[in-house]
């Protein structure tokens, strides 16, 4: 059994859950201590039960909360170094800071983890796949650029968390100032509608059967049009959405499941 559950999810804020009903693993916490446990109950869970904490970097909609749940709970904080060193989330102790490298392969209980490389404007980010029961899911956001390494640490995952981050339209004619406009659009920064649903058509046609498309910017994306991206590109290829793969996107505020 695999819950994965986005609890969060967007430029505001981001955590994830996943657990084979024996060990439970929270990837990022971009969100308080109190709205963690808030979003777990909705599930059914709660954050007493966790086994670790694994960040991917350390900006803040990714960190907010993490060191308030790591303190409270007791929770191993897995991340790079270069994460680590980056992260400004108060003390911790020594036992609790648990290294991990880029393709580092290990075991969180009962859970296979794999760490890998992306492309974002971050100390030494990394994304994560996870193996229970001989299946796949992986997280796999903030993303400047899809590049062959990325791509082939999250094909053949059952489910993928893949950002969608904005629509390119949206993006150059909105409210943003230039620079901000060019990070984004950066290699190192975030992936567009049409990147993600490339993307998603390479992970379908390599046996992918969920794909919850996640951090949504608020200001230059709406979910409807993140959704059309996608199910349109995977259409026109002949892929049936609904049949061959489910698609959905991963709420803002609110914890979005999908349990196989």
């Amino acid at each position: 059994m695999i819950n994965f559950t986005s609890l969060i999810s967007g430029s505001s804020g981001n955590a994830s859950y996943i657990s084979d009903g024996k060990t439970h693993i929270l990837v990022d916490c971009g969100m308080s201590g109190k709205q963690l446990a808030q979003a777990l109950a909705t599930i059914g869970a709660s954050p007493e039960q966790l086994s670790a904490l694994l960040i991917t970097h350390e900006h803040s909609d990714h960190i907010k909360g993490a060191g308030v749940v790591a303190r409270r709970y007791g929770l191993p904080i897995y991340a790079t170094s270069g994460t680590h060193s980056a992260m400004d989330i108060g003390s911790v102790k020594d036992e609790q800071i648990k290294i991990i490298d880029v393709d580092d392969d290990f075991e969180i209980g009962t859970i296979g983890v794999r760490a890998f490389d992306i492309p974002h404007d971050a100390a030494n980010p990394v994304g994560y796949s996870f193996y229970i029961d001989q299946k796949k899911v992986s997280v796999a956001t903030d993303i400047g650029h899809m590049h062959k390494s990325l791509v082939e640490n999250i094909m053949k995952s059952n489910i993928v968390l893949l950002e969608s981050n904005h629509d390119v339209d949206m993006l150059q004619f909105g409210p943003y100032p230039f620079s901000l406009k060019q990070r984004i659009l950066s290699d190192t920064g975030h992936l567009s509608n049409e990147n993600a649903a490339q993307t998603a058509l390479q992970l379908v046609n390599s046996g992918t059967e969920h794909i919850m498309l996640g951090h949504l910017s608020k200001e230059n994306n709406h979910p409807e049009i993140a959704l059309m991206e996608t199910y349109n590109t995977l259409t026109f290829a002949g892929v049936n959405v609904g049949g061959d793969v489910t698609l959905q996107v991963a709420d803002r505020y609110k914890a979005t499941r999908f349990e196989t």
